[in-house]
């Protein structure tokens, strides 16, 4: 049966199971009142929807690793889309970003809702706290969906040693992206920014979005150590890759599908390898003219346009797109490598493969 099928009915279980998360957790903060609505709504919001990617992985990385479909390992799983969401809430707020899944981000709803209420106060500081505890809620909740997942003793303490990691080093990762930013590129060679644009996605999407819900899984099934080295690097590729089509759709995707303005990276002024190849393909006046209108908020779409033609005529995207074909090549590499692991499990990470980068939104 193909994963396809599966994975439609394994994403009903996962939101069936947010959904019963979400229930418990409010009524834990009735206590504190009505007012606990504005916090916790933003999120269910978040969690309604998305593709699941990061509990797919997990789950198929037990399964490759000798486990059965339980309700405990889905607890794990879920946890991974409860800790993507506080990723995702923190990351708008760092990019001051209006919407996400074509809804407004969490900070944006809650400045709205000062703005209507006519309170006292910066709304938007309103807004930014709100959605920073909002955040801090959810990594609560994954800590809680896990340690209390009801998986085995010795297959837990297995999953906890990635499972701790992972949250490390995604804050790490995020504070490696604001640093970046903060000192900029223009004492570097397009080597060294190339390097430095790989780095800051390997530690705050890559890893967190496929190696480590992988090795979760697969360390909680017991996988051996071999296929567990073999299983990283298909992950930490992969990741690469599905960042990097990230960077892509960032920048050239159809707001309709990927729920955010178009060109939005540009307007952030995302210091991405595709930005990096793109001022190495640009002559002086091309180069300057991307610098210009990197990061300015107020870019029109007839603005957007023309930084697209640029990055268009730079040759950075057929360039882009090799690197992507290669960490995807290295993913299926490393799978093929692995020598114990399940015909299930095999095949499900084999069709995630095309799930995570053949995609526009």
């Amino acid at each position: 049966m193909s994963i396809a099928w599966d994975l439609a009915d394994f994403r009903k279980e996962v939101q069936d199971r947010i959904d019963s998360e979400m229930d418990r957790q409010r009524r834990v903060l009735s206590e504190l009142g009505e007012d606990m609505a504005s916090l916790v709504d933003p999120v269910e919001r978040l969690l309604a929807g998305g593709k699941r990617l990061r509990a797919a992985f997990c789950h198929s990385g037990y399964v490759a690793g000798g486990g059965t479909h339980l309700p405990q390992i889905l607890s794990v799983a879920t946890a991974m889309e409860l800790f993507q969401a506080a990723a995702l809430l923190h990351d708008d707020v760092m990019d001051d970003s209006a919407t996400r899944r074509g809804q407004a981000t969490a900070h944006r709803a809650l400045a709205d809702e000062h703005h209507r209420q006519g309170w006292t106060g910066s709304a938007d500081r309103f807004g930014i706290s709100g959605a920073i505890l909002a955040g801090d809620l959810c990594l609560v909740w994954t800590d809680e969906m896990v340690a209390g997942s009801g998986l085995p003793a010795d297959q837990l303490a297995r999953a906890r040693m990635t499972f701790d990691m992972m949250r490390t080093q995604l804050m790490g990762g995020q504070f490696l992206d604001v640093l970046v930013s903060a000192r900029g590129w223009d004492h570097l060679d397009t080597a060294a920014r190339i390097d430095q644009a790989r780095q800051v996605v390997r530690f705050k999407s890559a890893k967190y979005s496929i190696e480590h819900p992988l090795l979760i899984g697969a360390n909680a099934a017991g996988v051996d150590a071999h296929d567990a080295d073999q299983l990283s690097t298909y992950g930490l590729a992969l990741g690469e890759a599905f960042q990097l089509r990230d960077d892509v759709l960032g920048v050239f995707g159809d707001p309709a599908t990927t729920g955010k303005p178009a060109g939005d990276d540009l307007r952030e002024g995302k210091r991405t390898v595709l930005l990096a190849l793109a001022l190495d393909g640009l002559d002086e006046t091309g180069r300057a003219d991307l610098s210009a209108g990197l990061g300015c908020t107020d870019l029109t779409d007839s603005d957007i346009d023309r930084l697209r033609d640029l990055i268009r005529r730079s040759g950075a995207v057929p360039r882009h797109e090799e690197l992507i074909d290669a960490q995807t090549a290295l993913a299926h590499q490393a799978l093929s490598a692995a020598r114990e692991l399940t015909d299930e499990g095999r095949h499900a990470l084999t069709e995630l493969i095309d799930l995570a980068t053949a995609r526009d939104s």
